[in-house]
């Protein structure tokens, strides 16, 4: 084990100087050190916290502490989804998770966080750019991190992010070295030809490499320099819930994909492996309800299911868009389309890890492999993976109609 060497400023956060708030947390930050086995700490740029979604007491707890021992973030921090849609908050059945919910967010704005509340923080302006170093929590605001903007983040979990974010530090440890950030499998996607250009193509092939690699590195070739950040959003996640991936690199792509990687096992992607993965996340053939948005819709998804909806027959079971707040209130004109065409928009939170929808609905649609992976455990329903076309037309058929 190496020996962790702290600088002044650090020791001195640690032995009281700036409160016990700050002694608290480097605490964490240096226990969590040594079991990574850094050498040092590393000074972040932004932190984004997961810690303000209620798991049960123990998260108001924990809150509760650091608020009266005086904490306060000290690097520009963002707040993941809460258990709580605070704008349209009629929308919880749980008005006791709702009000426990409430309650840790708020403990949150009280640290310093900005209430941003939501799982895409990378939609909002002042991202971090290529080498920053910063703790984010949330396995798809993770890999997008490291991923899209090259910026370098560790998969840091409750607790561990809002220490984080007060005292300004994390282990220099996993994904913040550059040694560790080097692919270890390649799949050669190319086999899927002009596939790659359709949106659903990316949350399937998330969540086939996702299960393969597990928590490794894969290097996809092929990927069209065309791609979407929403596409890529869809991939990351999808690889993120299936395994454990918090970094992938697209050659061509992403920033520090390699361009020689030819001592690394290969595995080729074709479309029968496709096809069975959209079998497998889609259990059932019947349709309750529609959920889209998961990570966070981006503004110009929004834009996208606005023209969909735009003009056509009503949907004939309910249709849920989560997104982030920040997003819904840049759409302006485009959110009255999208309610006057019977889209319900949830915001601060996500439809798979809140009470919202019935539990009457056993069968949901969605566009995300991240929400068709994880709502049948954490809300009993059989989900169907579609495009965000195949969403629209099947609420208005009432029925799930595949292209």
């Amino acid at each position: 084990m190496q020996t962790l060497h702290l600088t002044a400023e650090e020791e001195a956060m640690l032995g009281g100087r700036d409160g016990d708030g700050v002694a608290l947390a480097m605490r964490v930050i240096v226990g969590q050190a040594r079991i990574s086995d850094a050498p040092r700490l590393v000074e972040i740029t932004s932190a984004h916290v997961d810690s303000c979604l209620y798991h049960g007491q123990v998260s108001l707890d924990f809150a509760h502490r650091l608020v009266d021992l005086g904490a306060r973030v000290r690097v520009p921090t963002t707040l993941n989804v809460g258990s709580m849609d605070l704008i349209h908050p009629a929308l919880v059945r749980d008005q006791e998770l709702a009000a426990a919910g409430r309650e840790l967010m708020a403990a949150y704005v009280e640290l310093g966080c900005t209430p941003t509340f939501t799982c895409a923080p990378y939609q909002l302006p002042n991202r971090p750019a290529l080498g920053e170093h910063i703790a984010w929590a949330e396995s798809n605001a993770i890999v997008f991190a490291n991923s899209v903007l090259g910026a370098r983040t560790d998969r840091y979990g409750d607790f561990l992010d809002v220490c984080a974010a007060i005292t300004g530090r994390a282990p220099y440890a996993g994904l913040q070295t550059t040694e560790a950030r080097r692919g270890t499998v390649v799949f050669d996607c190319r086999p899927l030809g002009d596939f790659l250009h359709e949106e659903l193509a990316y949350p399937l092939l998330g969540h086939h490499i996702g299960s393969v690699v597990g928590a490794g590195i894969p290097v996809l070739v092929g990927i069209p320099e065309q791609v979407t950040e929403d596409d890529l959003k869809a991939f990351g996640a999808a690889a993120a819930s299936a395994g454990g991936v918090a970094l992938f690199h697209a050659v061509g792509v992403t920033p520090e994909a390699p361009s020689d990687f030819a001592d690394l096992p290969i595995y080729e992607v074709d479309l029968a492996v496709l096809q069975r993965v959209r079998r497998e996340l889609s259990t059932t053939g019947e349709l309750d309800a529609v959920s889209v948005g998961t990570p966070h819709a981006s503004y110009a998804e929004c834009l996208r299911l606005a023209e969909l909806v735009s003009d056509g027959p009503p949907f004939k079971v309910p249709f849920y868009l989560s997104t982030g707040r920040a997003t819904r209130d840049r759409l302006g004109p485009t959110l009255d389309v999208l309610e006057k065409a019977g889209v319900t928009v949830v915001v601060d939170t996500c439809t798979y890890v809140t009470a919202i929808l019935s539990p009457e609905w056993k069968n949901v649609m969605t566009n995300s492999g991240k929400w068709a992976h994880y709502a049948p455990g954490n809300i009993n329903v059989n989900a169907v993976l579609g495009s965000l076309a195949e969403c629209v037309t099947s609420a208005r058929a009432g029925r799930v109609v595949l292209a």
